[in-house]
């Protein structure tokens, strides 16, 4: 493997980092409806687990409702204990032709606890990319043996590396900060 090529694969790993915090957020409830927030929930569809986005139109309505439309009306009762057997903690009304979720208003108790759920997701995605940086450097160590690199090529190549780990911890450090505006904001 090339110095070249660890920095790609280590900066692409950080990227998926970055994607699975922000997917983590997503699950994150503020208080407004949000339809992402259904997308990990499966559905028993004859028999077999589907997707909800796949059996119904999800839409949001007066901003803190969401509106869930079956394609198949026969699944309303399935799609409501899929719902409650979440961990959304929110209760599904079924008026026999959607579902309802209302979101309530969150407290400020809640809104203290779920800052502190974000800073703990940001901190977990900064611990993973750091993991990377080490993990790079320790490929770096071994190349530099291997091919036997000139010292200062190496200091510099763990320059590129960290510049690399700062920019994505940043990125994340911002993610966290928006996603506590979010929650904090009525």
């Amino acid at each position: 493997m090339s110095v070249d090529q660890l920095l790609k694969d280590g900066e692409a790993k950080m990227q998926k980092t970055i994607n699975e915090t922000k997917k983590e957020f997503v699950n994150i409830r503020t208080g407004r409806a949000n339809p992402m927030i259904l997308d990990r929930l499966s559905v028993e569809y004859y028999g077999t687990p589907t997707a909800l986005k796949q059996l119904a139109n999800v839409s949001v309505q007066e901003g803190n409702t969401l509106v869930i439309q079956p394609y198949d009306k026969t699944i309303l009762a399935e799609i409501e204990k899929a719902i409650l057997k979440s961990d959304l903690g929110v209760t599904p009304n079924n008026d026999g032709t959607n579902v309802r979720i209302t979101f309530p208003p969150l407290t400020e108790e809640r809104r203290k606890d779920l800052t502190k759920k974000v800073k703990k997701i940001g901190e977990d995605g900064k611990v993973a990319v750091r993991n990377i940086r080490r993990d790079m450097t320790d490929t770096l160590k071994k190349l530099e043996k291997e091919e036997s690199l000139p010292e200062d090529q190496v200091k510099d190549y763990q320059n590129d590396i960290q510049k690399v780990t700062d920019k994505y911890t940043k990125e994340i450090d911002k993610l966290v900060s928006e996603k506590e505006k979010e929650v904090l904001t009525v």
